[in-house]
């Protein structure tokens, strides 16, 4: 009897050891980098890197957070605007120019894409609008609607004193509140680049969302082979995916809030394979979810921390960069892995910090090559240039 129970726990304690290498003994990918590759005139400055990307010319693209948006009274409305740019590099990272200046949706940058056309793809959590710009930087489609009223500080009641106050302090102040740095309750899914998960605008039931493109904090875009667009929305009240044709119109949309298969907690990324699978960075669950086309769960996969960023590789093999990172500015525990499409993580590179080879909020990756990265930023204001090398 003491041998059978000896045996058991021995096999137990076996079977635990076994699982924690699994969990734990992730190769690490040896790599290069150029710490900041941008290269931008004395007058221009690059902020927080919300989204980063590369044409089939190697030419990079950046949006940015640069400043505070600006709120305009009119006649019955108060527009804001600015406060994020879309920069446009050389394959050395040499400006070239600045594109869409004083576009009505760029107010706070989340992520930015370049479709296999090479068209580019801005994704404002702000403005809840996804903007599409040719590849000579015309505006070629918009998606969602920007919200059209932003409390403004009502003025003192007649005969109210108190040196001209402006209102109390619960009082609006022409635009939406800065997002908090501070890490999320318990109860609540983590914060996440733009703003805590969770929060946001929108009406309605949780996680239901509006048929069609009224977003509340969007933060991603992909699309598969036909051209059909899906939009991560978001880290707002809706949590769902939505899908549009190539056009534009809107076709079908799945998820809401919660912990269950095809429940999200704040989604971060999305990606496509080349079967047609989208794969969304459920940041809040700390797992990757897989669903066909039409939104018919599939799988998920919860090795990989907290997960921010998601980018596919191309060609006959393909892997899922996903970057981690462990809390809201990335600057205790971040890393960003390698991952099979079956979910096994083939290695991870980069730690949280400052420094070359080290990651502040990665919120963005690009990796039209399997081996050459870019890596936007949001904490250190730069794009890095990543060069993987094979173990020795």
């Amino acid at each position: 009897m003491r041998r059978t129970f000896k045996g058991l726990v021995t096999a137990a304690l076996l079977a635990s050891g076994a699982s924690l290498i699994a969990q734990t003994a992730v190769p690490d990918i040896p790599f290069d980098t150029v710490p900041s590759i941008l290269q931008t005139p004395n007058e221009t400055h690059v902020g927080e890197v919300a989204g980063v990307g590369a044409n089939s010319k190697g030419q990079i693209y950046v949006y940015t957070r640069t400043g505070h948006p600006y709120a305009t009274i009119g006649d019955n409305r108060t527009f804001s605007r600015g406060g994020s740019k879309l920069f446009q590099f050389d394959q050395n990272g040499k400006f070239v120019r600045e594109l869409g200046q004083d576009v009505y949706g760029f107010n706070s940058a989340i992520g930015l894409r370049v479709d296999p056309q090479d068209n580019v793809w801005t994704i404002d959590v702000a403005a809840n609008q996804v903007v599409k710009f040719d590849t000579e930087g015309r505006v070629a489609l918009v998606l969602g609607r920007k919200p059209e009223t932003i409390g403004v500080r009502p003025g003192p009641p007649p005969g109210a004193g108190g040196g001209g106050g402006r209102g109390g302090p619960e009082a609006g102040r022409g635009g939406p509140p800065a997002a908090s740095p501070a890490a999320a309750p318990p109860t609540a899914p983590p914060a996440a680049p733009g703003g805590p998960a969770g929060a946001g605008r929108g009406g309605g039931v949780p996680g239901a969302g509006t048929p069609g493109s009224t977003f509340s904090r969007p933060t991603d875009v992909a699309w598969d082979k036909a051209g059909n667009i899906y939009i991560a929305d978001g880290i707002g009240n809706n949590n769902r995916v939505a899908k549009f044709d190539r056009e534009g119109r809107f076709l079908k949309q799945w998820g809401s809030t919660g912990t269950a298969d095809g429940q999200f907690q704040g989604l971060k990324g999305l990606a496509i394979d080349a079967q047609g699978n989208v794969y969304v960075a459920d940041s809040g669950n700390k797992r990757i979810q897989v669903f066909d086309s039409e939104g018919t769960f599939k799988s998920q996969f919860a090795n990989v921390g907290i997960p921010l960023a998601l980018c596919m590789t191309r060609g006959a093999t393909q892997y899922l960069y996903v970057s981690h990172s462990g809390d809201p500015d990335g600057m205790v525990d971040a890393t960003i892995y390698k991952v099979q499409l079956d979910g096994k993580v083939v290695g991870k590179f980069g730690t949280a910090g400052k420094l070359g080879k080290e990651f502040g909020l990665a919120n963005s990756i690009d990796c039209r090559n399997e081996n050459e990265l870019l890596i936007g930023e949001m904490t250190n204001w730069r794009v890095q240039k990543v060069t993987l090398k094979a173990a020795r």
